[in-house]
């Protein structure tokens, strides 16, 4: 097993949009691997290779007993909502309704570079929705209404593990021309 320490909220990376896979290599299984044993440990319904600190555009989910991995997704949104309790693991015990599509179609890869569609609906539409928003800097706080964002904030500075570990934050010597930190 290769179990991961997750990122909590208020690391930068969670706020970073990934990159696109363009390896399909032995590293890449690899990380699906990670992904997959600290999910499951965590356990979770889903993990984004940025909560465990890489900056791919990878996820893996395992939802109602199917488990899975997909790489540079690419989502089709239905234009019916729905709006359900959700959670997330760089947000420990953090639970919160999150309106989303109510069915979702995601084309993407498998780590060999297969295309791959995975379609779902309800709590499958979900997760892909909200690991497919994790690798474009995008947290479950941010789609929440106004209301809603303003308790998960409260709840957030609450939380035991609120301000634990403040983010490393690396300046670079050299010009990032506005797009490092």
């Amino acid at each position: 097993m290769s179990i991961k320490d997750i990122r909590l909220f208020g690391d930068p990376v969670l706020r970073t949009p990934a990159a696109e896979v363009v390896d399909f290599d032995k590293e890449l299984r690899q990380l699906v691997k990670d992904l997959t044993d600290t999910m499951i440990d965590a356990p979770g319904a889903g993990l984004a290779a940025p909560q465990i600190g890489v900056g791919l555009r990878v996820f893996t989910y395992y939802v109602d007993d199917q488990l899975g991995h997909l790489i540079n997704p690419d989502l089709s949104l239905s234009e019916e909502l729905q709006d359900g309790e959700e959670g997330c693991l760089s947000f420990p015990g953090i639970y919160f309704d999150t309106p989303r599509a109510l069915r979702v179609v995601a084309k993407g890869f498998n780590e060999y570079g297969d295309p791959v569609t995975l379609e779902g609906s309800e709590l499958m539409a979900r997760c892909i929705q909200h690991e497919t928003d994790h690798l474009n800097g995008i947290l479950f706080i941010d789609r929440m209404d106004r209301q809603q964002r303003k308790l998960a904030m409260k709840a957030i500075r609450d939380a035991e593990w609120a301000g634990q570990e403040a983010p490393t934050i690396k300046v670079s010597p050299h010009a990032t021309f506005g797009k490092g930190l």
